[in-house]
């Protein structure tokens, strides 16, 4: 079980020189990496092609054994969560339990088991008072945790989250932070990409750097 990237290079046009070579990673269940690197170096670009938006021109990207250019967008929702650096980009529903629930209905669940679903994330996530509120009228860190809620749903192994941390101030980047460790020791594998360098190597247990188009290890002390 785990998600890895198998030699990845990429180039936006072919006459391009490669802006990521030769990339590998592996992330298992319970796991957090944390993925640095300057403004432009790739961060964003490789969380791309890990959850199939770009298709990388050398390697490929495996989830549990499975080779992601064979399964569909819905398949890789299904293993993977992915959260935006703004979390409001994935926000479309009328309220916040609407907003957790909606993939479910694409599911053949029924209502009771959606309502079951629903009910367990917002209180998961601290949300319980706010089921009914209109999702662009809650704060950033409420937002970023009703996202994350939203993609948590379909309870997939994975996540990538871009920059979670981005708008938040001291107390909800704690907040958020408590939610990332449980999700981390409910068994789920975090890729977590951040300029926020303390924060990172505080939830990860390995710290990779993108720099000139490669992936290498660094010291995970703060």
């Amino acid at each position: 079980m785990s998600l890895v990237a198998h030699s990845l290079s990429f180039r936006y046009e072919k006459t391009d020189p490669f802006c990521l070579e030769n990339i590998g990673l592996e992330l298992h269940p319970g796991q957090c990496l944390a993925l640095l690197g300057a403004n432009g170096s790739g961060k964003t670009t490789l969380s791309k092609l890990l959850i199939g938006i770009l298709q990388p021109e050398k390697g490929h990207v495996s989830v549990d054994g499975q080779n992601l250019a064979g399964l569909s967008l819905a398949g890789i929702g299904e293993k993977i969560g992915y959260l935006f650096q703004n979390p409001s980009r994935q926000l479309f529903c009328s309220s916040a339990g609407e907003e957790i629930g909606f993939p479910l209905q694409f599911c053949g669940l029924d209502p009771g088991e959606i309502a079951e679903r629903t009910e367990h994330l917002l209180h998961f996530f601290g949300l319980d008072h706010l089921r009914d509120q209109f999702p662009f009228t809650l704060s950033q860190g409420e937002r970023q945790r009703l996202a994350l809620a939203a993609i948590m749903v379909l309870d997939p192994p994975y996540f990538i989250l871009d920059e979670p941390t981005t708008g938040l101030d001291p107390r909800r980047r704690e907040e958020l932070f408590y939610y990332l460790q449980k999700l981390i020791k409910n068994g789920r594998g975090i890729i977590l990409i951040s300029h926020d360098h303390c924060f990172a190597r505080r939830l990860a247990s390995g710290i990779l750097e993108l720099k000139e188009g490669r992936l290498q290890e660094v010291d995970p002390g703060c």
